[in-house]
């Protein structure tokens, strides 16, 4: 398996950490980038993608993978108006693969992309680190949602996962997810895929579902990429070499049942993108 190091960036003016800090970093060949001012759903424009791509080039990086294109709420619940956002993520595809982009990591949790107790927690060294303490998020997910945005507003950065339009509306998602069960989320993310993939095909992107972060359920919403089962089952849904996957080892192992060296190493890890 060939591998290459590559490095997220959330884009100029949303990133303290420029494209030139990151030329310093020996080894880095890749910069997983995304236009995160995109709310899900929404088409990503030629130029747009252009112009970020043109940039990366600009000191000698290769911009083939993208994280993320987020999926609209409205495929993850199963609403009537799903197709025409798939239809969306379709051109998005396209438009994408215009660019060189060979890889679309993504993710399917419901509300929240992830989450984090601490952006900012101390480490013995006296660097930070991103900290998730189970017990600190309980039932509240308004306050957890307070902390995260007051970082957005602090920083004027946008997280994926995050948009603050998304977040006004919390309590209207809980109540559109409500009726969707684990099984539920699983046929709609199945449908999404099976739609998606002649695309895929027809453009020769891979899709790279992220796991879950973390791998449980979380405020009574289902999870479903959590540990090696769930992954099997994923990849044998949709059984297509375009349905990949984003093995992140940060995600899988928050739940020391996950044995990710073990994954690795079996059968149906054949396509994969490492964070």
């Amino acid at each position: 398996m060939s591998m290459k190091m590559g490095w997220r960036w959330y884009g100029e003016g949303n990133d303290p950490i420029t494209l030139a800090d990151i030329k310093q970093i020996p080894g880095v060949e890749e910069i997983v980038w995304a236009l995160h001012s995109k709310m899900p759903g929404e088409i990503w424009e030629e130029d747009e993608i252009k112009a970020v791509v043109d940039q990366i080039h600009s000191y000698g990086f290769d911009a083939t993978i993208v994280e993320s294109v987020n999926v609209h709420d409205d495929i993850k619940i199963g609403l009537p108006t799903r197709d025409q956002y798939i239809e969306n993520y379709k051109q998005c595809i396209r438009n994408l693969s215009k660019f060189g982009v060979k890889t679309i990591c993504y993710n399917f949790m419901p509300v929240f992309d992830w989450t984090r107790t601490d952006l900012f927690h101390p480490i013995g060294d006296g660097s930070t680190a991103l900290f998730y303490q189970k017990d600190l998020i309980k039932d509240d997910y308004k306050a957890m949602a307070d902390y995260i945005m007051s970082f957005t507003e602090k920083y004027h950065m946008t997280f994926p996962g995050w948009e603050p339009e998304r977040m006004a509306k919390l309590d209207e998602l809980f109540k559109a997810y409500a009726p969707v069960t684990k099984e539920k989320l699983w046929d709609n993310l199945k449908y999404f895929l099976e739609a998606i993939m002649p695309t895929c095909h027809e453009c020769d992107i891979k899709m790279a579902i992220h796991q879950d972060d973390p791998p449980w359920d979380i405020f009574g919403l289902p999870r479903l990429l959590v540990n090696a089962e769930s992954i099997d089952r994923f990849l044998s849904m949709v059984d297509d070499p375009y349905n990949c996957l984003t093995l992140c080892s940060g995600s899988m192992n928050a739940n020391p049942n996950n044995n990710v060296a073990e994954i690795v190493r079996t059968p149906f890890a054949i396509s994969l993108v490492f964070e």
